[in-house]
């Protein structure tokens, strides 16, 4: 019987409820995009880093950053005489936008190491003003092989489409690019590819005692792990700042929808007080409807967010990546549901006070 007078209440104000369960999906949706975003980008760096093929990246100086242009190419040759080495590849990362950069390699020896760096269109550059992206950029852009490309102040020929996930968006000649920046004889990093991989940590702590204090050496599967929103502080506060945001956006939708809804039904209460309806099952009424709101509300966001990812990976795949996270999901209508409890408390609180007399002379 209460279920059904909740269903009944909810129903006959229907465009509140919609656009109240509406509101407490968008708060859904903008939790769940925030952490497929975070977890999206931070997979795909992990993927493109995996997918170079190497075994042991080398950067310069003491801790584990990747820089323009900090690293003297004579390494690579010093690099490539150590035991179990088979291939060796500098590269240079050149920032063009924001969370993108542009790197400089020498395509062929790439090639060698990289199982998954295979075009999808066109082939290597046949110049050094040739260009390759990968197929997020060119679906970005809207790039066929053949255009021309603007970056750095110099048009490139893009000469071929690659698969997603290996090393970097844009790959051109690592000496046009050492050129064009002011970095002859420079590079960014070392990918170090090894006769048997069983060795990687062997000659890990090999390398870092031979480059003591000029550079670092680091398993890619170590590197790998480093992609955790764990190990970024300052992402980790901002995702509890909106997660904080959320339960507070769920509290004012539900606690105003609610309050209302006692304004309005001030006499609807008097009777169910006059018939003898104890003060816990009116609170009980409105917490139901918060419920309902909230899990309506969750069910849209959910859904929101589907719609959210499909619209970046649409329009922006090269800029940002998004990405399901199913075991967030739960969290989120936690969250919501938290967040409608407590905005249907006071209201609740107001109704179950309320005289029956006094409530059903209410005009």
């Amino acid at each position: 019987m209460i279920n059904k007078l909740v269903i009944e209440n909810l129903r006959h104000r229907w465009v509140r409820t919609l656009l109240s369960a509406l509101v407490v999906g968008v708060q859904v949706m903008s939790i769940l995009t925030l952490i497929g975003l975070s977890r999206g980008m931070l997979n795909d760096a992990a993927e493109r880093a995996r997918g170079t093929g190497a075994d042991i990246f080398i950067k310069p100086g003491a801790s584990f950053t990747f820089a323009s242009g900090q690293m003297n190419q004579k390494y690579v040759d010093f690099i490539r005489k150590q035991p179990h080495v088979t291939h060796v590849v500098g590269v240079l990362m050149q920032p063009v936008q924001t969370v993108l950069s542009i790197n400089g390699v020498n395509i062929p020896e790439f090639r060698k190491i990289s199982p998954e760096f295979q075009f999808e269109q066109g082939g290597p550059p046949a110049n050094p003003e040739g260009i390759i992206v990968d197929e997020y950029y060119a679906r970005e852009h809207r790039l066929h092989v053949g255009q021309t490309l603007n970056l750095l102040n110099h048009n490139w020929t893009v000469s071929g489409i690659v698969r997603g996930g290996v090393l970097a968006r844009l790959m051109v000649d690592l000496s046009r690019l050492q050129d064009l920046t002011a970095n002859t004889g420079r590079i960014s990093q070392i990918m170090v590819k090894l006769d048997d991989p069983a060795r990687t940590k062997e000659m890990v702590e090999h390398f870092n005692q031979l480059l003591a204090g000029t550079a670092t050496a680091i398993s890619v599967s170590d590197f790998v792990s480093q992609f955790s929103i764990n190990n970024l502080p300052a992402l980790q506060a901002f995702i509890w700042v909106v997660v904080a945001l959320a339960v507070v956006v769920g509290f004012l939708v539900v606690f105003l929808s609610m309050y209302t809804a006692v304004i309005e039904r001030t006499r609807e209460i008097g009777i169910l007080k006059a018939l003898g309806a104890k003060p816990g099952t009116v609170v009980g009424i409105l917490v139901r409807e918060a419920l309902v709101l909230a899990i309506v509300g969750w069910i849209i966001g959910l859904l929101l967010s589907f719609g959210a990812k499909a619209l970046i990976m649409g329009v922006v795949p090269a800029s940002l990546q998004v990405m399901n996270v199913p075991s967030w999901w739960p969290i989120a209508a936690a969250i919501a549901i938290g967040g409608a409890l407590l905005g249907a408390i006071y209201p609740g609180m107001k109704a179950a006070r309320q005289d029956a007399i006094e409530a059903l002379a209410y005009d």
